[in-house]
């Protein structure tokens, strides 16, 4: 496929989890045998310039990927701040690169598309500080995308120490976009996830 990136949206993966219940760092998973990280960040970098991967240096997923990785990492997220303050941290870095908005996706989402953010941005129009998915009555605040101009909400959160996404997404102005193919956001969170998704692929 032809990349066609859109001008001024940058790509953020956080990739900073602890992955408990999958038992290992998730960005490092085996997926179409590359990992994860990487098929994700090939998938979204269609549409977005740079991508930024948040994870703190303390991280699995740093030591285990960042130093022979070409991408770009951001890891001066603070630490137990869960994925807002990856969120901040990157988007800072993005609108430091000249990016207007930044697509940000969890680093578990091995079938997310270049689609997924064509119609998020269809929908970035007008008053909208983020567009996020919203699928089988479920927000998905770590697919979705988040214009520069909701930095200033988010970091007073995060210096607040809030650490709920659902509380994020009030602080700004949020529009809620119904996808059209839900695999898009099918995350694996444990062994058995990861196992199922492969068979059906």
């Amino acid at each position: 496929m032809t990349e066609q990136r859109q001008h001024g949206l940058a790509g953020i993966i956080l990739a900073g989890g602890r992955s408990r219940r999958m038992g290992q760092d998730k960005a490092s998973l085996e997926w179409e045998g590359r990992p994860m990280l990487d098929v994700i960040a090939e998938s979204i970098g269609q549409r977005c310039s740079p991508v930024l991967v948040a994870a703190p240096a303390s991280s699995q997923a740093f030591a285990e990927l960042g130093p022979d990785s070409e991408l770009t990492w951001v890891t001066d997220e603070q630490v137990g701040t869960g994925p807002l303050g990856g969120i901040v941290a990157a988007l800072s870095a993005a609108k430091d690169a000249g990016a207007a908005a930044a697509f940000v996706c969890a680093t578990d989402l091995p079938l997310v598309s270049a689609d997924l953010i064509d119609e998020l941005l269809r929908a970035l129009t007008g008053s909208p500080d983020v567009v996020i998915a919203h699928e089988g009555g479920r927000d998905h605040p770590l697919a979705g995308i988040y214009r520069v101009r909701a930095l200033p909400a988010l970091e007073e959160l995060v210096a607040q120490g809030e650490l709920l996404m659902t509380n994020a997404l009030d602080a700004v102005v949020t529009h809620r976009v119904g996808v059209s193919d839900p695999r898009w956001l099918t995350n694996v969170d444990a062994p058995e996830d990861l196992h199922r998704l492969r068979e059906l692929a």
